[in-house]
């Protein structure tokens, strides 16, 4: 991407900026592509198969397919240091000028950590490299904890690409992520118990306990998750899943006339997104964001979001100065 941006305290035309982000990030290869963004692969591991998450749909679907046949433990890996310090300095300071790399929350991931920490690498080699390719002026890079996950990273990382798209300075488009990392609220309800149940237990992670799950599995009583501010926690129940999505939905129309901080929202679906234009609520979510000049993004949920809430759940977010609970 090109831009219009400040850099320091000058002025530079054309500044090449560009977007990194890890596959936690639940937005539409389309998009990813249209707008350039590249993409930490995430490795998922079981006891019989391995899985590079690169965002592509079709060996997303092929994954969930996978879970179902029954895999209930998995371990997840991202790039490491030198992964990702080796990308940038044999790629990404030639092809941009300034970059913002945005990761799933800290608290869930070590992604932000090693991007952090090669960071500091990076910027202290980069000069003989763009030099050697011709490329003259600076490079910069700032690495940004999101505070959310799967919908909400890819809220923050639309939203930076929509003001990239407006040529915006990158002061500009800083201080807008800062505001959408206290403000972004993502939700996610799981279709089944099982999987999210058993990911929790293998991480120490009681939002879905003994009772609630032996409860929930009797009732069809579901969980709405939240990520927000750095944490994940349950913050209502509902029963059945479709009324659940209802609910969500129905919850950011409200959201949007109330007046949303960002023109974004985002859907993310552990399945075929045909879905969830079937569900009720969406297409009064669809009507009431077109009213509002509100834009939709509807994807396939990353693999690291199915391995944690199992297939067929879904997620959204919306930034908002008003929290939304379901007690």
């Amino acid at each position: 991407m090109a831009a219009y941006a400040c850099l320091g305290n000058f002025w530079r035309e054309a500044v090449r900026i560009g977007i990194v982000t890890d596959s936690c990030c639940d937005l539409p290869r389309s998009f990813i592509d249209e707008n350039g963004i590249v993409i930490l692969p995430i490795t998922i591991s079981s006891a019989s198969q391995q899985f590079v998450d690169t965002r592509n749909p079709s060996a997303t679907l092929e994954f969930y397919w996978r879970i179902r046949q029954g895999e209930n433990s998995f371990e997840s890996a991202p790039l490491s240091v030198e992964q990702i310090r080796a990308l940038f300095l044999e790629r990404l300071v030639v092809e941009y000028d300034y970059i913002f790399c945005l990761t799933v929350m800290s608290s869930r991931s070590r992604i932000h950590e090693y991007a952090t920490q090669a960071s500091f690498g990076i910027l202290n080699s980069y000069k003989p490299v763009r030099e050697a390719a011709g490329v003259s002026g600076p490079f910069s890079l700032r690495v940004f904890d999101t505070g959310t996950l799967f919908p909400g990273q890819g809220l923050i990382v639309a939203e930076v690409a929509r003001l990239v798209r407006e040529e915006r300075s990158t002061l500009e488009i800083i201080r807008h992520i800062e505001r959408l990392q206290q403000l972004t609220q993502a939700f996610l309800i799981p279709e089944n118990l099982d999987q999210l149940r058993r990911q929790a237990r293998s991480k120490g992670d009681k939002s879905v306990g003994l009772a609630s799950y032996v409860l929930g599995s009797a009732l069809d009583i579901k969980p709405i998750i939240r990520g927000f501010q750095g944490q994940t926690e349950p913050v209502g129940r509902v029963r059945g899943f479709e009324a659940g999505v209802e609910r969500l939905f129905a919850a950011a129309c409200q959201q949007i006339e109330n007046g949303l901080t960002a023109p974004t929202i985002c859907v993310s679906y552990g399945g075929e997104v045909d879905r969830v234009t079937t569900l009720p609520g969406w297409t009064e979510l669809v009507r009431v964001a077109r009213q509002h000049r509100v834009t939709l993004h509807v994807a396939e949920m990353s693999a690291t979001a199915a391995v944690n809430i199992g297939v067929e759940g879904l997620a959204l977010a919306f930034a908002s100065p008003r929290e939304t609970r379901f007690d």
